[in-house]
This record gives structure tokens, C-alpha cells and sequence, in this order.
């Protein structure tokens, strides 16, 4: 069992959803995000519902990539092992290159895929040092292709963040330390709380179960919830692009 879990990006949305679920396993937390007042009113929810669940608290920018190496650290100073690590804290701004917002596209770039780099070498150390870890990253089922609009940039730092993951995969082959890459479908939280017409949108609960259960299973790669994802990834990577515009 992974009883030392690290989140990224626990704030709020889907990182929060997973503490939740985690501490009603039993398991103990090390969280962190920017939102430290945030951070603090989950454990204290964390600790009225699970008294003897250990929590531990951080601040961390991502983008402040010293900070992601001292942070981990630190966590795993306070647990003694960290036994998994997700790397969850993302960015969904972005609009249509060439439109006037590189300045958004470039902030979800860097946090989405610079920063997860950052976040995955991280732990990495920690992994190897320890020879044992599991390594989970959050990417998303738009990085099945190419996407349009807002989603251009978001799509290609998840199809960059898995590419990344994969080749981490292939690099422990031989090591007790096991990968995985989450592709989560439309699950609804803060960061798409504004998005009206997403096709097969379930809320925040669902999501996170599913998303739960698959990291708990160690997949290598799982799409969650898995009905439709997966059947709309296979599509996805085989229909014109035209027609994939036409799903998002």
C-alpha cells in the first residue's frame, strides 16, 4: 500500500478531490499548492472527518522550480519515504495563437508541461534514491490530438506532459518504481467551471473516484472515467481532424 502520498496542486478541483479520497483510505498526505489559506481549510475538513489521518502542509508555485525541489524534499524529510507522488497542478488558460494572448498560452505552457518537468525530477530523486515510488502525472484526453482554439496550447502541453511520462516509463523498466498516466475526460471543477456545452461532463465525485481507482490500480495509462474516454480516445487518434474539431 502507498501510505505517503504527495499532491501538487491540492488546493482546489480535482487535487482536493483526491486528498479527500485518499484520507478517507487512511492514507497520509504531504499537500501544496499557492493557496495556503485554501490548503489549510481542506485539513482542517481532512481532520474533523479523519482525526488520524497525518497531513502536512506546503506552499509551492510550480513555476518557482527551486522551490518544487525544496518543497519535495522537505515532504519526504517529514515522512521519512514518500511512496507516491502525483503530479497534478496545472493551468488551463489560452486562446487562439496569433490572437493577442501569448502571454496566457505561454503561462499555461509553462506551468502545464516546464513546470511538471520540474515536479517529475523531483521526485524522481527521491524515487530513485529510495528505489521504490510510484510517479503519477495528470495529463488529459485532449492530448489524444491536436485541438482548436482555447484548447490548442492546453492540448499540446498534456500531449507533451504524456510523452514525458512515457519516457520516464521506458527509462525504469527495469526498476521498482512504477509510472502512470492519468487522462482525465471532462470532469467538472474550478478550472472548467465556465465551459457550458463539454460533451460527457460528470461532476467533481465521479471524476475523482474513477480517477482514484485507476491510480490505486497502478495502470500504466488510464482514461477516466473510463466509459466513454476511452472509446472517444480511440476515435479520437483515428477520426479526421475535422471531425475530432467537431468533439471539442
Amino acid at each position: 500500500m502507498r501510505q505517503n502520498i504527495l499532491i501538487t496542486g491540492a488546493s482546489s478541483g480535482l487535487g482536493a478531490g483526491m486528498a479527500r479520497a485518499f484520507a478517507a483510505r487512511g492514507r497520509s498526505l504531504a499537500l501544496c499548492a499557492r493557496r495556503v489559506d485554501r490548503l489549510e481549510s481542506l485539513r482542517d475538513e481532512l481532520h474533523a472527518a479523519h482525526p488520524n489521518v497525518r497531513i502536512e502542509l506546503r506552499a509551492l508555485d510550480v513555476n518557482d522550480h527551486e522551490q518544487v525541489f525544496a518543497v519535495f524534499r522537505a515532504f519526504r524529510d517529514d515522512f521519512g519515504t514518500l511512496d507516491r507522488i502525483i503530479v497534478n497542478a496545472g493551468l488551463g488558460k489560452g486562446a487562439p495563437l496569433g490572437t493577442g494572448y501569448f502571454y496566457a498560452n505561454k503561462q499555461t505552457a509553462m506551468t502545464n508541461f516546464v513546470a511538471a518537468l520540474a515536479q517529475c525530477e523531483a521526485a524522481l530523486e527521491i524515487f530513485r534514491a529510495q528505489n521504490a515510488g510510484h510517479l503519477v502525472t495528470i495529463a488529459s484526453v485532449s492530448a489524444m490530438r491536436g485541438l482548436r482554439g482555447p484548447l490548442t496550447t492546453y492540448a499540446a502541453t498534456k500531449a507533451g506532459l504524456a510523452a514525458l511520462t512515457e519516457g520516464i516509463r521506458a527509462d525504469l523498466l527495469n526498476m521498482p518504481i512504477v509510472v502512470s498516466t492519468m487522462f482525465p475526460g471532462y470532469i467538472r471543477s474550478e478550472m472548467n467551471e465556465r465551459v457550458k456545452h463539454a460533451p460527457f461532463m460528470v461532476d467533481t465525485d465521479v471524476g475523482v473516484r474513477a480517477l482514484v481507482r485507476a491510480i490505486e490500480a497502478e495502470k500504466t495509462q488510464a482514461f477516466v472515467p473510463a466509459w466513454p474516454w476511452s472509446a472517444i480516445a480511440f476515435l479520437m487518434k483515428r477520426l479526421p481532424l475535422r471531425a475530432v474539431t467537431k468533439l471539442f
